[in-house]
């Protein structure tokens, strides 16, 4: 494939990675001529910096930790046509980064997701990831409407328009599962390619902390729920504030009924107050879909400003002429 026409950046977030990142830069660089690989050192206490700018990397620093926060940084930088975002431990099969700009470029596809295979003989998942991921994927499936195979998945490919109209609020490692839901929210041409995982080098070491991060990651998704589906996630609550104030009401007005005096005074009062919050809630979720509409036209106005991958804007903009 020859890629010199296109401009291609890889984006390799590291911390610590003194062990892994050269090969990883070394594997880039090998697996698509041309590629511009850059490396974003993340507060690394060892020699990452220097082995990946002896490797032919372009190395800069993000002084804010987290992932995330790595992430909004070069998407802001880089200038290119095509993104290949991969980590620096060397987990992920590089070899794979061809076809996966090639299926982003055919279809064209503005987000190709790498979905890790684990090879037989090794075990690069550690305890509970693997479940952790599936119940993930199925979380964000349900509240979305849509399958996703490897949300947590960092091997990815992103046209120009992706990641400029992506607002990366993410710190850390919930930025796996804010760009799945981006590229869902949006509706983006969108497919998945199969990649190599596997363990990593020895003396690397795994910064994703099991169940820190899954929490940080779950309420993210409640987060991105509250936003991406107000009228679902309020109306849960208000029908159940609305149902227990019927089953608190009734008895009181048979009570009424048959000795006409409401001997329960406080609890027909707290039954009208939850009656009241289940009206405001229904009442905030319709105002906060209409919110939402809004800020997904305004995200697809941008998005649309760029052509799609390997359409050169100005050639774009001459066939709208």
């Amino acid at each position: 494939m020859d890629s010199t026409e296109l401009r291609i950046a890889a984006v390799v977030p590291c911390h610590n990675e003194e062990a892994a990142v050269a090969k990883v830069v070394a594997d880039l660089k090998a697996a698509v001529p041309g590629i511009v690989v850059y490396v974003y050192d993340n507060l690394s206490t060892d020699r990452t910096a220097e082995c990946a700018r002896e490797a032919g990397a372009i190395v800069r620093y993000e002084n804010t930790k987290g992932k995330g926060n790595v992430v909004r940084r070069a998407f802001a930088d880089i200038e290119a046509d095509v993104y290949v975002m991969i980590d620096g431990d060397d987990t992920y099969e590089a070899s794979a980064a061809p076809l996966m700009i090639k299926t982003l470029l055919d279809g064209p596809y503005d987000h190709v997701l790498g979905v890790r295979k684990q090879d037989e003989d090794t075990n690069a998942y550690r305890s509970g990831h693997e479940t952790g991921n599936r119940v993930l994927n199925g979380v964000v499936g349900k509240v979305f409407g849509e399958n996703v195979e490897d949300m947590l998945s960092g091997f990815r490919v992103f046209s120009r328009r992706f990641v400029k109209s992506f607002p990366a609020v993410s710190r850390e490692f919930e930025i796996e599962t804010e760009l799945t839901v981006h590229s869902l929210h949006l509706r983006v041409p969108q497919t998945a390619v199969q990649v190599g995982f596997r363990d990593r080098p020895a003396g690397s070491e795994s910064k994703l902390r099991t169940y820190r991060d899954g929490t940080k990651i779950l309420a993210l998704i409640l987060g991105l729920a509250r936003h991406e589906r107000p009228v679902a996630f309020y109306g849960l609550f208000g029908t159940l504030a609305w149902l227990v104030s019927l089953i608190l009401t009734v008895p009181i007005v048979i009570e009424f009924y048959n000795t006409h005096e409401v001997a329960r005074f406080p609890t027909l009062f707290f039954a009208f107050t939850l009656m009241l919050l289940g009206s405001l809630a229904w009442t905030a979720g319709m105002i906060l879909d209409g919110i939402r509409r809004s800020r997904h036209e305004a995200a697809r106005l941008v998005y649309l400003r760029y052509s799609a991958a390997g359409v050169n804007d100005d050639v774009a903009a001459g066939d709208r002429r």
